[in-house]
């Protein structure tokens, strides 16, 4: 993907950059912790369950991030919408943390809530985000995204939903009430998890629950959705 680059678009500075760089060059040996999950993923379907609930344990060490054109594109729509509240679910070692706060910064300064599950996880995202030089923009919530994020302040003008599928949907209702009008709400990965996401793919499509969406092709699918109601 050809970029140019601006004076005002931090991901054009220096810390940005390197951070960014080093996490996507080692998100590229998640590779190597799927193989080593699947095993237990040919087992837990022997017994009935789910790839994603047997791959659950081996996670805690995976990146499994936007890819670098996903995170500009991130970046461009909270830029073009002026974002200045950010929340984000699946926040993992930081990398979309990073392209968002980015745009936060560049838009005169906000703030963007992150959350993750695992302890160490939470604390590598917080320190790629000083590292990049945008620590002072965000926040990272430890637990269960369905309970940290209850206390969360609005209005909410993009949030991002890359999480565990079956919890996206029980985020975007327990947020809804306080994203501001015309706020963008994405989540990530439609694709490999059509099945699990598809309740949550109805929801954003149906016309009475506020939203206007539809499945932008980037990366792994990205479901764009609009609150217009």
């Amino acid at each position: 993907m050809t970029t140019t680059t601006h004076p005002s678009c931090s991901l054009d500075n220096t810390p940005v950059k390197n951070t960014l760089d080093r996490l996507h060059t080692a998100a590229t040996k998640d590779w190597r912790v799927f193989a080593r999950a699947m095993p237990s993923v040919v087992a837990g379907y022997l017994r009935g369950r789910t790839a994603e609930q047997s791959v659950i344990p081996w996670l805690k060490d995976a990146y499994i991030p936007v890819d670098a054109s996903q995170g500009r594109v991130l970046y461009q729509l909270a830029r073009a919408s002026g974002a200045r509240r950010i929340v984000e679910f699946g926040t993992s070692f930081g990398i979309s943390l990073i392209y968002l706060a980015a745009a936060v910064r560049d838009n005169g300064g906000g703030l963007v809530t992150g959350t993750e599950l695992e302890p160490h996880k939470r604390s590598a995202a917080l320190a790629n985000a000083q590292a990049a030089g945008v620590g002072d923009c965000v926040e990272v919530l430890e637990g269960d995204a369905r309970e940290t994020l209850a206390g969360v302040e609005g209005p909410i003008d993009l949030l991002l939903l890359d999480g565990w599928k079956d919890a996206c949907l029980p985020v975007l209702k327990l947020l809804q009430p306080k994203l501001r009008k015309s706020a963008m709400v994405l989540c990530d990965d439609v694709k490999p998890f059509r099945k699990t996401l598809a309740g949550y793919v109805d929801y954003v499509r149906a016309p009475g629950n506020g939203f206007v969406s539809f499945e932008l092709p980037l990366g792994d699918g990205l479901e764009f959705s609009v609150l217009v109601g």
